[in-house]
């Protein structure tokens, strides 16, 4: 799909000034792309997003009085005959906005899933392929003075060469799933920067110009302050607009213990940022995690962007704090974020709780490994998630896929999107799941893709899909590579409130005797250095039927829907204290 007319990375989106256009939005619901083909197929220059009826008193849709979805939302929590749908919605927004001169105009879209075509005022501003990742378009030019309409849209419909692919397991939430805003920022404004530890007592980073035109855009200095630690440089950029600094500073270092953070405000002669930022470093040695030079051990939990206590996407601060919150309460010092980028806001709140995070791009199970698109877009969305996260000293892990076949194809995709992660952002840990082999009762991790990786990641679940629960205290690990090991997915399914013997599959019982056995077995790998469990809490997935205990639902939650918390909840939240206790 084209994705002209894509701004690049507006850094600290949640900083800037503008407005939301969270709320309800008129739709049409699209299966047929009628809104915008013809009956040949061929584009139709009467489509809904230009509201253009053949002649007057003949109408075939009207958005006035077409059904409301509210923004930022899925369509399926919203109406249940929508419960299946994956085509194309089209949204309809009307704002008003006041010609500047001074200023540019921007409209931002947190995530739409999958694809987004965006009209403003009848002229198509851009397109956008990829659900979990922002992306943004000027509209300077296409404003009007008073009222305009903005139109997307937004289809669903799974792609074999998409990432993700056509099979996941996990629910196909089409729509506008987080904050739409317009952003107002002035004729040269500061785009982005990066501002992290740099050598011994120093503390470095660039900040980049963006505006109208070129000759604007390298015309004045740029000012960095960091108040709290006595930092305040008058920087001059190059005539593209960028600047890098170097600074004497030796400001308390962040961790989960103590997530400290500093205020950074850059100021040029129109703009002003200001953000919150914390410095660390994070590096291996052999098989074992560094965070500011000290060995650390991730105690984590996986989770889905599912909302805590209702139906649907998690989106927006609140959210965030109530599935971080259950982190931090089960004993977390990690979150493994799954297994797509989630909402900016997930990220910031780790950041504030001293969460260390885990994110992931959607390369899983199986992609069109020899497709250059699918490879690029791939690409693009690792880009987008570390432009858009790299001032978060939370986000420690950058996650190139999860579950992939063993192939060739794979192996070079990967890869390149490994190298591609280093190119990127340096100051992240690369890393992906596999899964292990079973040889004479071992468990060996001897794949060949652990070779481009800083840590390996590892799914699996004994005692449930395979294994005894009995015979998992003497499972052995082996591995190929001398380094680290998160155990990124085990567990047990289990509904909440079914009891019964700890052998009965989805009771609490059963799953809790998984995670003991989990447990037993954990302790005695030499090289693991962290786990996130399967999952924080239970999820919607299509693959998941059993009528009256999965319902649609993956159940392998230490808390259910209704925010129920499993026997496994308190069997890992006792495990972690006790390692938290032994440090």
């Amino acid at each position: 799909m084209p994705t002209h007319s894509l701004f690049p990375n507006i850094q600290n989106v949640l900083g800037r000034s503008g407005r939301s256009l969270a709320g309800r939005w008129r739709t049409i619901v699209d299966p047929y792309e009628a809104g915008r083909l013809s009956i040949y197929g061929s584009p139709w220059s009467a489509g809904w997003y230009r509201e253009f009826p053949f002649r007057p008193g003949l109408a075939e849709y009207d958005f006035d009085r077409s059904d409301l979805l509210s923004v930022p939302g899925d369509w399926i929590s919203q109406y249940d005959r929508l419960f299946f749908y994956e085509w194309t919605v089209w949204y309809k927004r009307c704002f008003h906005a006041s010609l500047d001169e001074g200023r540019i105009d921007f409209v931002h879209f947190g995530a739409a899933n999958y694809q987004s075509r965006v009209y403003l005022n009848g002229k198509e501003i851009g397109a956008h392929e990829g659900g979990f990742t922002p992306f943004a378009f000027e509209i300077t030019d296409k404003v009007q003075d008073g009222e305009n309409a903005l139109i997307v849209g937004v289809d669903a419909t799974r792609r074999a060469d998409g990432v993700p692919g056509t099979q996941t397991d996990w629910w196909n939430y089409g729509g506008i799933t987080r904050d739409v805003l317009l952003l107002e920022l002035p004729t040269v404004f500061i785009r982005d920067y990066q501002v992290r530890l740099g050598d011994a007592g120093q503390i470095a980073g660039w900040v980049q110009l963006d505006g109208a035109n070129a000759e604007a855009v390298a015309t004045g200095p740029v000012r960095v302050r960091i108040p709290e630690l006595d930092v305040d440089e008058e920087l001059t950029t190059d005539p593209a607009g960028r600047a890098e600094f170097s600074v004497a500073a030796r400001p308390s270092l962040w961790s989960p213990e103590s997530p400290k953070r500093y205020e950074v405000t850059f100021s040029s002669a129109e703009d002003e940022v200001s953000d919150r930022i914390g410095f660390r470093r994070i590096e291996v040695d052999g098989n074992r995690i560094l965070l500011n030079g000290e060995e650390i051990f991730l105690r984590g939990i996986a989770i889905h962007e599912e909302a805590p206590l209702r139906e649907g996407r998690a989106f927006g601060e609140d959210d965030a704090r109530v599935l971080l919150g259950w982190a931090v309460d089960l004993g977390c010092n990690f979150v493994r974020l799954a297994h797509y980028t989630h909402d900016e806001n997930m990220v910031r709140v780790a950041d504030e709780l001293g969460l260390l995070v885990w994110g992931e791009v959607p390369v899983y199970w199986n992609l069109d490994w020899e497709n250059a698109d699918t490879l690029e877009n791939a690409k693009r969305q690792l880009r987008t998630m570390l432009e858009r996260d790299r001032n978060r000293a939370a986000f420690v892990l950058c996650s190139i896929g999860n579950e992939a076949p063993g192939t060739p194809e794979r192996l070079s995709f990967m890869g390149e999107l490994a190298e591609h992660v280093r190119d990127t952002d340096d100051d992240r840990l690369v890393t992906c799941a596999l899964m292990a082999a079973q040889e004479e009762g071992d468990m060996v991790l001897d794949d060949p893709m652990g070779e481009h990786l800083d840590v390996m990641g590892c799914n699996e679940y004994l005692g449930w899909y395979y294994g005894d629960v009995e015979t998992l205290p003497n499972v052995q690990w082996r591995s190929k590579y001398d380094k680290p090991l998160i155990m990124s997915e085990l567990g047990a399914g289990a509904l909440a409130g079914r009891h019964g013997a700890s052998t009965e599959p989805f009771t609490e019982e059963h799953q809790a005797a998984v995670y003991s056995g989990q447990i037993a077995m954990m302790e005695k790998i030499p090289f693991l250095r962290g786990l996130s469990p399967w999952i924080l809490r239970d999820f919607r997935s299509p693959r998941r039927v059993l009528p009256g205990i999965q319902d649609y639902y993956n159940r392998k939650g230490l808390v259910s829907e209704r925010g129920q918390r499993k026997l496994a909840f308190g069997v890992l939240q006792r495990w972690y204290e006790k390692l938290e206790e032994e440090g």
